[in-house]
């Protein structure tokens, strides 16, 4: 019989299961010739059973299913999390999370009848992070962790963490190396690339094997700790930085773990509910103030839906914003040379428009971005679709689909360290850029992987050719003044004429994910600055001539967004979110890089997109629409806005002004079906708030969201 109990709180720890809508495509995706057998299963925390006397959670991983506890989607990498809302993939986990959810590290089996839970890994990461399994909530403190560790190696080290606030801020208690335990402090921020910072606290000969199970346990009274190794105390230190948090287990070699078990007093217990309690509550008050989400609008996508490849734009010349759904087929190996395989245009009311292709919902899911766009690149008033297809860049009619110019691609030109497969380019992204001094963007802009780019001019004629670690996206904008744009891509910067102005290109040492180039201090006069989440380079901040003012190694910084997020600070916030080796780990920063909080509210990416759902200045970022670990957080990054648990999709979402009263609507999506929401009562002000966004022809995967300030009169809400 299963022994797991837990103490009742109102948030469980990790979210709902994936959406039926989602797993019927994943019905066809296999894993070395079997098919993946997606489960659904709701755990919240609050109808999970309390154990008797000073349990506070026990576990004996006997309700788990034996197998891996998670595996990869078809082709597809652990990248799939890093923009779309995956709750698991494998079997549900509730109420342990893997908080390093693209590592496939754990699995489920028996031992002498006895089951046990697994990290089968060798962890080729482990300079800067390590597989961890956590339960529990950052309200727990005062509390003894306990659990069975079996080391299958003596290579590396194997343990329980405790005090977690996130992935990079733990206690540490391991057996390590074969000779010695170790008690430390994993610290937020590393001093050198790719090499975690930790705080040693002590360390004791022990000398273990690999055939025998030994019990490691852990007291903690405020900021006394006192670690065990089979009832004998090994290490005593004190610890005043975390004194409160999660627990779980974690190796860098194949290791076991059975009767995970966490204590606490009575009082203790009660300490805990309350301070659960009181949190609670407050959120219940910050959500009653927030307009609630009402469901405006649903339809389906029968096999043409797809993942986070959509472009919003007006086809149809109806003033009202449409859809342009692609799919793709990858190619060669990775994601670096998938193939547009289907585009179809749909209204927001779900009448399609126009297919090219034909459509697979096998083809829907993608970890990158596909080169097309929704554009007026000619100015004549009506939307084109540009696009690489088939190695050519095109230009089609965005009411028809009809084709109405093409060239071709240039051939590939060297990239450091790969190889190109073909002997035409076949594009990754495309992007508009004022490069002529034009009243709009009619310069395109095509990279690839990432170390060449190509400017063509609206009649598709080739004007120059860059080189330098591109990254992922550009970031047009004119901060000289000059009435044409500068761009950013990847840590260099661009002018109009093609001449690189600075870069950081050969000292920073791996690729920028998003990039920002302008003013958001709330001081009009200050120079623009240049921001870039530079994966595991962190954020990084330059001025105008390229000098680094700040660099933070938070983590891989993955997706990142401007906007009000602290109505009570001057000019706008930065927000990232980590993905991997740090996945889910959000940090808001101010316009200096200085952090003002930093918190782990999921365990997987997200774009992170500034939502203006109050229409007074606040705005909120989306996570996701789990109606559990998603939602909207402001600027303490508390979850104030939730969604309902009405079935709506959760993989992709985006946020724009669909009903015209300047506040946003939330649209939700996967391969399956659209829903959007809107707020459930109309704005009553008289001034609302109406915040400039980055234009829809340059949408990304891997964009900076930003929103900045603006406002206008209040007319009325038109729903």
């Amino acid at each position: 019989m299963n022994r797991r109990s837990f103490l009742k709180t109102s948030t469980a720890v990790a979210g709902a299961a994936i959406s039926e809508e989602f797993l019927k495509p994943l019905a066809n995706a296999e894993v070395d010739g079997n098919p993946i057998v997606a489960q659904t299963q709701t755990i919240p925390s609050s109808d999970l059973p309390v154990e008797s006397g000073d349990v506070l959670f026990h576990d004996d991983f006997s309700s788990f299913p034996p197998g891996w506890l998670s595996q990869p989607i078809g082709q597809l990498n652990g990248a799939i999390q890093e923009a779309h809302y995956i709750t698991y993939r494998g079997v549900p986990t509730a109420p342990w999370a893997n908080a390093i959810c693209h590592m496939d590290a754990w699995v489920i089996s028996d031992e002498d009848g006895k089951p046990y839970l697994e990290q089968h890994t060798v962890n080729d990461l482990a300079a800067l992070t390590n597989p961890i399994m956590v339960v529990g909530d950052i309200q727990w403190s005062d509390y003894t962790v306990e659990a069975k560790v079996k080391p299958l190696s003596l290579a590396e080290m194997a343990g329980v963490v405790f005090r977690y606030h996130n992935n990079r801020h733990y206690y540490l208690f391991a057996l390590t190396g074969g000779t010695y335990v170790r008690l430390a402090l994993r610290l937020p921020l590393e001093k050198t690339l790719r090499v975690a910072e930790w705080q040693e606290l002590g360390k004791q000969d022990f000398v273990y094997d690999t055939k025998n199970y030994y019990i490691l346990k852990v007291e903690n009274t405020g900021p006394h700790i006192r670690a065990y190794v089979d009832g004998k105390l090994l290490l005593e230190a004190r610890g005043e930085e975390l004194v409160h948090g999660k627990a779980g287990v974690t190796a860098n070699i194949p290791a076991r773990f059975q009767d995970f078990q966490v204590t606490a007093s009575t009082e203790t217990r009660e300490k805990i509910r309350a301070s659960i309690s009181g949190r609670d509550a407050e959120l219940a008050r910050l959500r009653e103030e927030n307009p609630q989400p009402k469901l405006w609008k649903k339809f389906s996508t029968p096999k043409f839906g797809a993942g986070r490849s959509v472009r919003f734009g007006d086809l149809n010349g109806d003033g009202a914003l449409d859809m342009l759904i692609g799919q793709n087929i990858p190619r060669v190996a990775g994601d670096g040379h998938d193939h547009i395989s289907c585009l179809t245009a749909v209204t927001l009311d779900g009448s399609v428009l126009w297919q090219l292709g034909r459509p697979d919902p096998r083809n829907g899911l993608l970890t990158n971005d596909l080169p097309f766009q929704i554009h007026d690149i000619d100015g004549d008033g009506r939307n084109e679709v540009v696009l690489i297809r088939d190695f050519k860049l095109q230009i089609l009619e965005g009411s028809t689909g009809k084709l109405r110019h093409w060239v071709w691609m240039p051939a590939p030109a060297p990239a450091k360290g790969l190889k190109a497969p073909y002997a035409i380019e076949n594009g990754d992204s495309i992007a508009f850029l004022n490069l002529s001094g034009s009243k709009d963007r009619q310069e395109i802009l095509v990279k690839d992987r990432y170390w060449n780019f190509w400017i063509f001019n609206n009649n598709l004629e080739l004007l120059w050719h860059g080189q330098g670690q591109t990254g992922h996206f550009p970031y047009p904008s004119d901060i000289d003044g000059d009435g044409r744009d500068e761009f950013m891509l990847g840590y260099a910067l661009w002018d109009h004429t093609g001449r690189q102005l600075w870069s950081h290109d050969e000292e920073l040492y791996d690729h920028a994910d998003a990039v920002f180039l302008g003013n958001f201090s709330g001081d009009p006069k200050a120079e623009p600055r240049a921001y870039a989440a530079g994966s595991d380079e962190g954020l990084l901040i330059f001025d105008q001539r390229g000098q680094i003012l700040k660099h933070v190694r938070v983590g891989h910084a993955q997706n990142a967004s401007i906007a009000k997020y602290r109505p009570d600070l001057p000019g706008l916030q930065y927000m990232l979110i980590n993905f991997w080796k740090s996945p889910g780990i959000v940090t808001l920063f101010d316009h200096d890089g200085n952090i003002l909080a930093q918190e782990e509210p999921i365990h997987s990416g997200s774009p992170l997109q500034a939502v203006n759902w109050r229409g007074d200045g606040q705005e909120f970022a989306l996570l996701s629409g789990n109606p559990r670990e998603g939602g909207m957080l402001d600027g303490h990054l508390r979850r104030v806005v939730v969604f309902p648990d009405d079935g709506h999709p959760e993989l992709c979402m985006n946020v724009m002004d669909l009903t015209g009263d300047a506040r946003d609507e939330v649209i939700f999506w996967d391969q399956q079906s659209v829903w959007i929401y809107t707020q459930d009562r109309p704005f009553t002000g008289e001034r609302i708030y109406a915040p400039v966004r980055n234009p829809n022809y340059n949408e990304s995967n891997y964009r900076t969201n930003v929103s900045l300030p603006g406002w206008r009169e209040h007319k009325g809400h038109a729903s």
